[in-house]
């Protein structure tokens, strides 16, 4: 049975992706501060308490776990509001999940994986190519983790380790899922998609599914954007005379 640990898997985006996995047969190690019953609800779900920030937690989950051939780094928070009123302490917080514990879970993994290769696919944002006003440290962090995919997949690709990341964009769920209790947010954003709506946490899954899969066994170091087409919509929205 093949194996993955999904980070920040007891909520939003990870439950959906940990569901996916579970769906085709996986063991699925939920790998949150509280994995409860996200884990047991799955068939071969395995709870794993760690903070990805500490690097003796994560070594001890992932030891617990055992044999891994798919990471995906989900784990985030997301303090928002104008730059000017986040502290450092704030902004730091937030690279520390994000970038930090990016890092972290990976480098572990992929200490297990050299020997058998695997995948790792982290999660990014349309935020990390478009940031928007009032996300404070959330568009670095996400920026970095494009980048950092990008630094793993060369050095680690020759090792049968794979690494890509998948932006979502306007999803209706996880950290987002807030925003879109005001019916006006959610129509004005799902007016701006050029596919037309918000996006479903299951897309997302999907994309992290194919980018996991042998079927880009060749794709590496990519970010699939998955957001209806809205980064590319400003010409969209003005007029041409």
């Amino acid at each position: 049975m093949k194996s993955v640990v999904v980070t920040g898997g007891a909520a939003g985006l990870g439950v959906a992706i940990a569901r996916k996995f579970d769906s085709q047969g996986f063991r699925v190690g939920v790998l949150d501060l509280d994995p409860g019953t996200a884990a047991s609800s799955l068939s071969n779900g395995v709870a794993l308490s760690a903070d990805v920030t500490d690097q003796a937690a994560v070594e001890a989950a992932f030891a617990k776990f055992g044999t891994l051939d798919v990471l995906v780094n989900n784990a985030g928070i997301l303090k928002v509001g104008p730059l000017l009123e986040q502290t450092p302490a704030d902004f730091r917080r937030v690279l520390d999940v994000h970038v930090m514990g990016t890092f972290t879970c990976a480098w572990v993994a992929a200490k297990t994986m050299r020997e058998r290769g695997g995948s790792i696919v982290n999660l990014t944002s349309i935020n990390a190519i478009t940031p928007g006003p009032g996300s404070g440290a959330y568009p670095a962090a996400k920026a970095a983790i494009a980048k950092l995919t990008e630094h793993m997949a060369i050095e680690w690709g020759p090792l049968g380790i794979r690494v890509n990341c998948v932006a979502p964009g306007f999803i209706d769920g996880g950290m987002s899922a807030p925003f879109y209790r005001d019916p006006k947010v959610r129509a004005l954003r799902g007016d701006a998609v050029p596919n037309g709506g918000l996006g479903r946490v299951e897309d997302i899954a999907e994309a992290v599914w194919y980018l996991s899969s042998d079927q880009a066994r060749y794709v590496n170091g990519h970010q699939l954007v998955v957001d209806g087409g809205v980064c590319h919509s400003l010409l969209r929205a003005l007029p041409r005379s």
